[in-house]
């Protein structure tokens, strides 16, 4: 998506002035260097992007500038999406399931990365990756504390990998781990459990890691408490010093949605109001798909259409999209002003990630205009 119109300064300005009936994505590459720095200067090792929460080529081109130079990628559209921004960008091909095509594409895009989580797709690696390059067991716990859990479909338990290790470890290729706590995940102990365990697998296979990925799951700022990613990192280097005795592997994580979140913003506008019931030019099957699977953003403003925002007393409003279908609700009732009125814009910030991704055009809705905004004010 190119962006439709000039630089604005603020997000209330542009809805004052233009006035626009289709949702609107404000992007603030400020906001993405923000974190992408955080993440570039204080994590203890390489920082990845995993392109599955926003491929868009500014967001790619952003972190690109902020010195992020690796990028996980899940398929053949995606390598190819960066090998043609960055034809010299590092791709970690981590989604641990692959047809014979899908890796054959990647070991033509001179990809040495790979994860896995099971023997069938681990014989398929070692037949067509060339030796010397890269694979890291996927490791999964039962763990709570995520927004959802990959866990169901992605990694392999400790005593398989074991195996799979122990099945590498006198391999031409490089060894390593990999995990993933589960999106959106807000208690940093769950990677140093993930660390232990890794630690304790590869030390039972008799297997000396090259690295270990921590995944992603970093929260974004989607509640009203900004988390503090420091404490994250701080975590992660203590338990990888603590549990890998002198074999200590170098780190690697993948962030997407704590690096593109909070990039964007995006503008609703109330389409129709009864009551207690509003109707708004978006719904869960475009841009707020996520309200319904990992729950709402906490952070948003009601911006009356002559950009002021509006305050004061609140009430609980059933919130449907713009569709004939009547699962296009919120899963719960949205707090907002008692004043809102048809015409209003409703303002969620952190919505950078997956938005991009998974909107659809169901009933001829899910079209967005994209406004690029210099400015961090509102």
């Amino acid at each position: 998506m190119s962006f439709q119109e000039a630089i604005w300064q603020t997000r209330r300005g542009y809805l004052k002035q233009c006035q626009p009936d289709i949702p609107v994505l404000f992007f603030n590459p400020n906001k993405l260097t923000g974190t992408a720095k955080i993440f570039h200067d204080h994590f203890p090792g390489l920082v990845t992007y995993a392109v599955k929460a926003n491929p868009d080529p500014n967001v790619i081109k952003t972190l690109i500038s902020c010195g992020i130079t690796s990028f996980d990628v899940a398929s053949p559209v995606e390598i190819d999406l960066i090998r043609n921004i960055a034809p010299n960008a590092t791709l970690h091909y981590h989604n641990p399931v692959r047809s014979i095509a899908e890796i054959k594409h990647a070991v033509s895009k001179n990809i040495r990365c790979y994860s896995v989580d099971r023997i069938a797709e681990l014989d398929k690696l070692l037949k067509y990756v060339p030796a010397g390059a890269e694979i890291s067991v996927r490791l999964k716990l039962d763990l709570e504390g995520a927004a959802y859990d990959f866990g169901s479909k992605f990694g392999a338990k400790p005593g398989d990998c074991i195996a799979l290790l122990e099945r590498l470890k006198n391999s031409n290729y490089r060894t390593s781990m990999t995990f993933h706590p589960g999106t959106q995940c807000t208690d940093p102990k769950a990677w140093e459990l993930y660390i232990k365990t890794c630690a304790d697998i590869a030390k039972k296979a008799g297997c000396v890691l090259e690295r270990l990925n921590v995944g992603g799951g970093f929260p974004s700022f989607r509640a009203k408490n900004k988390p503090d990613l420091m404490a994250f990192f701080e975590t992660i280097g203590t338990a990888v010093a603590n549990h890998f005795d002198n074999s200590i592997p170098k780190l690697v994580c993948e962030p997407g949605r704590s690096l593109s979140a909070d990039g964007y913003s995006l503008a609703t506008r109330v389409k129709a109001l009864d009551k207690k019931t509003i109707f708004l030019n978006d719904g869960v099957y475009a841009g707020l798909t996520e309200f319904r699977d990992i729950g709402p953003v906490d952070r948003y403003q009601t911006i009356a259409s002559d950009g002021t925002p509006k305050t004061g007393a609140k009430a609980k409003y059933t919130v449907f999209g713009p569709t004939c279908d009547s699962l296009d609700q919120l899963p719960e009732p949205l707090p907002l002003p008692s004043t809102i009125a048809e015409g209003d814009y409703i303002l969620f910030e952190n919505m950078g990630a997956y938005v991009k991704s998974i909107t659809t055009q169901f009933n001829g809705y899910g079209n967005f205009k994209e406004i690029m905004i210099s400015n961090t004010a509102p």
